[in-house]
């Protein structure tokens, strides 16, 4: 990952965005959307809808193993089902915005979630407890940090056994988060919790007021996020930590004290604990099997399984990421979408022996896809020596001012939140990215310089808002944003792909809405976007997509072609 500037000083500024956006009263009065039954559709036949996200996916990928494998479970949902073939994440393409999009039927402008990591100018740092006249500021976490223990898979529960006993985690995460790494709002000096910072309601709110039951499962704890402001419209919420310290089946920590992202066998096994908590609740039992509760309306997981193959340079003797020259999966991302074509058919199977198929719609997409694919156009770059010369610069003209820059995760696209705010300090930065030439390492180890720090475009103060659809005084957005040149990454590691950005790679993702006799089999080639997968959602299940607040803001359709009569 590339350099993360400062992280006490971000996470203090990220809690403010949640009081600088939409006036509370307005957005939040009915966070549920529940409007009286005219939000229900009556004679809807579809009952439950599986939504399985899988991280790093591209059109492309879909296209090629369905040529490659025409009698495969992919194949069968792309043939079967409803294609759109022109889909598109929103920007930043980040796993938070991009799972936000999804059940929220929002951009970042309404939303208000714009990374994992963010900053905004509206909060107090974390751990701030005393609040009267502090300067507003501070990061926005919601990762892995806010754990009770990051390095444990069940996120610091205590149970025993691991890995065999993760089903046992609770279906109530909000438990596992520390509030001290928390943004703190200034009006009320209370941390803000993840479904607090979403400006909008979700499709597990709309869902839950109307007496269904709903569940999900994600790779952190601070996915409760997608609860929604109500905080509790997730009956089953199941979210094992992706970046604890991977454990072989027998409990024997992975070789290196790695990560489930540092091996891709490892990402596989950890995923496989998802999929096993979907098919428990597909039989119609809560996540760990332990009580039997009937399938839930809502239903679904996310992988990072291909997202892992892309990233890695190699793993398990295989090559990662695509072959050089091309957009074909290499080894490594072969052996992924593999893995993911059994397990969607595991839960297809199920649904199937279950009596579900004529009442369960499935749909796939992904959070993001994952840039460059072509492993031939990468050039890593390290952004921290950038940054430091701003901030060296910056104070140079302005003695005693500080560090300009004061947080910012890069990835594959340049964000940076600033110290000062004027449109004179954002210039100040674009101008000196744009003029500066970055040396960066290439696929083959060779160097390559790039000018412009590697940027095609930057945005900078009143530009960076009008990029995003947001006013200047708008305390979530990046202060500076930029599009990097195709192919670069920033990051002084190895890996050879990432997300993030606005690159078409980064953004360029299936969706597939398979429900025979519900939905139309076709191929979409017009332009759609993931956030249209929430009104889809609840149309199909007989629901108003108008419950959605996001949906009345945007104008957010619901997929052509993807809802029966």
């Amino acid at each position: 990952m590339l350099a993360r500037i400062n992280r006490g000083a971000f996470a203090a500024l990220a809690a403010a965005a949640v009081v600088g956006g939409i006036p509370a009263a307005a957005v939040f009065a009915d966070p549920s959307g529940h409007g009286g039954d005219h939000n229900r559709h009556h004679g809807s036949a579809i009952a439950h809808v599986l939504l399985i996200s899988v991280d790093g996916l591209h059109q492309s990928d879909i296209e090629w193993y369905a040529s490659q494998h025409p009698t495969s479970e992919l194949a069968k949902l792309a043939g079967g089902g409803a294609e759109y073939t022109q889909a598109q994440t929103p920007v930043p393409s980040d796993s938070f915005p991009g799972m936000t999009a999804q059940v929220t039927g929002g951009n970042p402008r309404t939303t208000g979630v714009y990374y994992d990591d963010e900053y905004s100018h509206a909060v107090l740092p974390a751990g701030t407890t005393s609040c009267a006249g502090k300067p507003l500021g501070g990061e926005v976490i919601y990762d892995s940090p806010d754990d009770k223990d990051e390095t444990a898979l069940d996120a610091g529960q205590g149970l025993t056994g691991l890995p065999g006993s993760i089903l046992e985690m609770t279906a109530h995460p909000h438990s596992l988060i520390i509030p001290a790494a928390l943004p703190v709002n200034p009006q009320t000096c209370a941390p803000i919790y993840p479904h607090e910072y979403l400006k909008v309601n979700t499709i597990f709110e709309v869902a839950h007021a109307h007496g269904l039951r709903t569940a999900w499962s994600d790779k952190h704890p601070a996915y409760e996020a997608l609860e929604g402001p109500s905080g509790n419209s997730i009956d089953d919420l199941f979210t094992p930590e992706i970046d604890s310290n991977a454990l072989e089946p027998s409990g024997t920590p992975y070789p290196g004290e790695i990560s489930w992202t540092g091996d891709n066998a490892a990402t596989m096994q950890y995923d496989s604990y998802k999929v096993q908590a979907v098919l428990n609740e597909i039989d119609g039992y809560d996540h760990s099997r332990a009580s039997k509760v009937g399938m839930p309306a809502i239903l679904g997981m996310n992988f990072q399984t291909v997202s892992t193959a892309e990233k890695l340079l190699s793993s398990d003797g295989l090559n990662g990421g695509y072959l050089p020259g091309t957009t074909t999966p290499g080894p490594l991302v072969a052996r992924a979408l593999d893995f993911i074509n059994a397990k969607l058919q595991a839960m297809d199977e199920e649904i199937h022996a279950q009596g579900l198929a004529g009442s369960t719609a499935i749909i796939l997409s992904a959070k993001h896809g994952q840039s460059p694919q072509d492993p031939n156009s990468l050039t890593r770059i390290k952004d921290g020596p950038i940054i430091e010369a701003i901030n060296t610069a910056w104070e140079a003209v302005h003695p005693g001012a500080g560090a300009l820059i004061v947080a910012g995760v890069d990835d594959d696209a340049w964000q940076s939140y600033l110290s000062n705010t004027s449109q004179q300090a954002a210039d100040f930065v674009k101008s000196y990215l744009w003029n500066h030439s970055a040396t960066g390492v290439a696929y083959d180890g060779s160097s390559r310089a790039l000018a412009h720090s590697g940027l095609s475009e930057i945005f900078a103060g009143k530009g960076a808002a009008k990029y995003f659809g947001v006013p200047t005084s708008d305390p979530r957005h990046p202060d500076v944003w930029g599009v990097v040149q195709a192919g670069v990454v920033y990051t002084g590691g190895k890996k050879i792909a990432e997300h993030g950005g606005a690159n078409p790679a980064d953004r360029a993702v299936p969706i597939l809405v398979y429900a025979p006799g519900a939905v139309e089999p076709g191929v979409h080639g017009h332009p759609v976007e993931t956030t249209q997968i929430a009104p889809t959602i609840l149309s199909l299940l007989g629901l108003n997509p108008n419950a959605l607040q996001a949906v009345q803001i945007e104008g957010t359709p619901v997929l052509p072609g993807s809802t029966h009569g």
